[in-house]
């Protein structure tokens, strides 16, 4: 899809000043730590390093801005759950992912990656739950590990839990791909109609996101 082929590096962004101004149409990535989020993320824009991959958990820890084709942006958050980290980085991750999340008025939906291998961790059910009755997209990565009839399972598991999308995913057999950039594509042109707004959600919530990113 056009959408996702023209993608380019905007910025990176380590505390809420430099957040870029909303504007365009986004569509934000979350998950926990080394669950293949960038990986994911380079497969749906066909690069191969545009999101910078790391074997060592918590590598992202900025907001790190993608201009799409036809004025849009893909917008990937830093991983949650990674408890190598000091209590006080976790802390500004948090400050950071909360203070984008409740002033983009723009953000079309947000993408939560989960490895298939162990979905809906408590952390993740913590992010789902404060993002209710928001655009949700969950994205099981790693699908290729499971065998057909794991993946199966795993896809009925978590639509019993979830409400919204979810879909199998791999960045190495390219499986689900060409899927979810066609549902993506219909989010940013808002053709499903108007969501409600994650920000608005985001304003009543009290909470951050997650708890101890």
């Amino acid at each position: 899809m056009q959408t996702f082929s023209n993608a380019t590096f905007l910025r990176a962004v380590g505390q809420p000043a430099g957040l870029l101004p909303p504007g365009p149409p986004e569509i934000a990535f979350a998950g926990r730590s080394n669950v293949g989020k960038s990986s994911a993320i380079n497969a749906l824009l066909g690069r191969h390093r545009l999101a910078r991959i790391s074997k060592t958990p918590g590598r992202t820890q900025t907001i790190n801005f993608y201009e799409l084709g036809e004025g849009q942006r893909l917008v990937d958050l830093p991983g949650y759950g990674y408890a190598r980290v000091s209590k006080l980085l976790r802390e500004q991750w948090g400050t950071l992912v909360g203070a984008y999340l409740q002033n983009r008025e723009g953000l079309a939906a947000v993408v939560v990656v989960m490895d298939a291998r162990h979905p809906l961790t408590p952390l993740d059910l913590q992010l789902l739950d404060w993002l209710q009755r928001s655009r949700v997209l969950a994205l099981l990565s790693k699908a290729d590990k499971l065998s057909r009839a794991e993946q199966a399972a795993t896809l009925d598991k978590v639509r019993l839990q979830l409400e919204g999308e979810v879909r199998l995913f791999s960045s190495t057999t390219r499986q689900g791909v060409d899927e979810c950039r066609e549902l993506l594509g219909k989010w940013l042109q808002n053709e499903n109609g108007p969501p409600q707004s994650v920000a608005a959600a985001a304003r009543r919530n009290k909470r951050p996101p997650v708890k101890g990113i």
